[in-house]
């Protein structure tokens, strides 16, 4: 019950947020975009930590889950190599530098393209910053589902991966995989 209050009040605030930068009108609205989308997943990592704190899971949240709870609705395809869900149980795979990197990569693609969406919508202040603010709210519920779904399940930490041919640069692995 607690989790579904903070998801709600944080998706108060990203429409909030969202539709408010989205009400300059035109080229002046452009330069809202980026604003716009690092204010929300500001918004939503901070739901995501205080999620993992009510579920007692804090101390576990890395990248690898963060990058998961954030992305896996709108950048399955980047995340799902990061994050399985197996049965009731999730196993999270700690990510190199270049599990990351092809992430990232994947990632940046869906945020083009969300920013484009919201570019657009700065052409039609009014009725764009609605339904930027709308869709804001749906995409901070979204996330705080997928960090419900995996805090409150069996999370099971897998090593990264070793190369199986030798790299002309290491592999390096970003932080320790908390259980």
């Amino acid at each position: 019950m607690q989790a579904r209050q903070i998801a709600h009040a944080a998706a108060r605030r990203a429409a909030t947020t969202s539709g408010a930068l989205a009400l300059p009108p035109g080229a002046l609205g452009w330069l809202t975009v980026l604003p716009e989308l690092a204010a929300v997943w500001a918004l939503q990592a901070q739901m995501v930590a205080d999620i993992a704190g009510v579920y007692g899971k804090q101390a576990t949240l890395d990248r690898e889950r963060m990058l998961y709870c954030l992305f896996r609705h709108t950048a399955a395809q980047a995340v799902r190599d990061l994050v399985v869900q197996v049965g009731g149980r999730f196993l999270v795979q700690q990510a190199s530098v270049r599990m990351l990197q092809l992430a990232a990569r994947k990632i940046g693609v869906r945020v083009s393209q969300r920013a484009l969406g919201a570019g657009i919508s700065r052409w039609l202040p009014v009725i764009g910053a609605a339904g930027v603010a709308a869709y804001a709210y749906y995409d901070t519920l979204q996330v705080a589902r997928s960090a419900v779904e995996l805090f409150e399940s069996d999370v099971e930490c897998l090593p990264a991966p070793v190369p199986l041919l030798p790299s002309p640069s290491p592999v390096a692995t970003i932080g320790e995989c908390a259980s």
